[in-house]
């Protein structure tokens, strides 16, 4: 999800990488483990890299067998054709060093063009918000938000998608869209900028778990300030075919902070899933108020065991008996003690010389001056 900052001109940067921050030893405790923070980086804003420039990191995603990341790029075709870059970052399990840019591919449709931007023809134009690479497959699998518009001049629906992709953009396949979550003119299904923000792999690659940023219309209302009804979905998908074959309820956190004036925008919703296994994963959770410059930031270990599939089920609003997802706060960014962006993207890195696994986190600066492309290194220690 854009969070709707303004958008400034293109400026040159420098491209360079920040100096690393040094480690601390703040921690968070839960039955996963303890996450560690490494160190951070911030990406120069909008700087130039093979013709486009760097910004939008809504996802990301790690490639062991080529030691790089994949991260994904939501410029709706608008400054440079959709795209996904790909990266290398540098840290230890001291310091985090340096991020350096190595690749830009284009997303191309299935008629193997790029998508069109929105002044050529908005109805085709993605909303690239997640990127997994499937090392079982040797593919991508990226998911659009797809598009609503509805007004007295223009009704333009574009449902949400998750698609298969080679690793030089080419369109494989689609993940079938269960009935639920086709975009409409009246209020039902998913809000606009609410649907596909998460997804990943279990481990096995066997399935893949896609998440709703928001509630969907029949679903209730969204997030906000002191409120705990907001129930948004995870969806389960067979790899081996593509279809989906459970949901899961997920009820979110209230808004962090009353938006300033009182009546502008707010957001609380998942912004990215780290699947751990066939029942857990991480979810972040995404919460800003217009007036308040940082994002709250919370990741939580989720566990969908003893949740009810909810395919089925029309109207979390109206629904009786429903189980939802159980959750508990593993990492709450608002503890480093610094300015935090609007992170939407999460994955395993490497394993750490001592043997322990490392974190990655991105932050998606909408290609905003006042905002930033950070990058967030941890130990997660057993």
């Amino acid at each position: 999800m854009k969070l709707f900052r303004f958008l400034p001109a293109i400026l040159m940067a420098i491209v360079t990488s920040c100096a690393s921050t040094h480690p601390t030893t703040r921690t968070a405790t839960t039955s996963f483990g303890k996450l560690r923070f490494i160190g951070e980086q911030i990406i120069p804003h909008n700087m130039p890299f093979m013709g486009a420039v760097t910004g939008g990191l809504s996802g990301i995603d790690y490639d062991a067998s080529r030691q790089q990341y994949y991260l994904i790029c939501d410029d709706r075709s608008e400054l440079a054709p959709a795209r996904f870059y790909t990266a290398k970052l540098y840290f230890s399990g001291q310091s985090f060093d340096s991020v350096r840019f190595t690749g830009m591919t284009t997303l191309l449709r299935q008629n193997g063009n790029p998508y069109p931007g929105a002044k050529v023809n908005p109805a085709l134009t993605p909303d690239p918000e997640a990127l997994r690479y499937n090392a079982k497959k040797n593919c991508l699998v990226w998911s659009s938000e797809g598009e609503r518009i509805v007004n007295t001049k223009d009704t333009i629906l574009t449902n949400p998608g998750v698609y298969e992709i080679s690793l030089d953009g080419h369109y494989r396949d689609s993940f079938a869209l269960p009935s639920q979550f086709r975009m409409q003119a009246t209020d039902n299904g998913p809000r606009r900028n609410g649907a596909f923000e998460g997804l990943g792999f279990t481990p096995d690659y066997r399935y893949t778990f896609v998440s709703l940023e928001e509630p969907r219309y029949e679903d209730g209302p969204r997030a906000d300030v002191g409120d705990t009804t907001a129930l948004t979905r995870v969806i389960k998908y067979d790899n081996r075919n593509l279809q989906p074959i459970a949901q899961y309820a997920y009820r979110l956190e209230p808004v962090a902070f009353p938006p300033k004036p009182a009546n502008a925008f707010k957001v609380n919703g998942i912004s990215d899933i780290l699947v751990l296994s066939d029942h857990q994963l991480l979810a972040i959770e995404r919460s800003f108020s217009t007036g308040v410059k940082d994002c709250t930031i919370k990741v939580f270990l989720v566990d969908l065991h003893h949740a009810t599939d909810i395919s089925g089920v029309n109207s979390l609003k109206t629904a009786t008996g429903i189980k939802t997802v159980t959750k508990s706060l593993l990492f709450d960014f608002a503890s480093l003690g610094k300015y935090i962006d609007n992170i939407e993207g999460v994955t395993f890195g490497p394993v750490l010389p001592n043997g322990h696994q490392s974190l990655v986190f991105v932050a998606d600066n909408n290609f905003s001056a006042a905002e930033e492309s950070q990058f967030f290194v941890f130990e997660l220690i057993p």
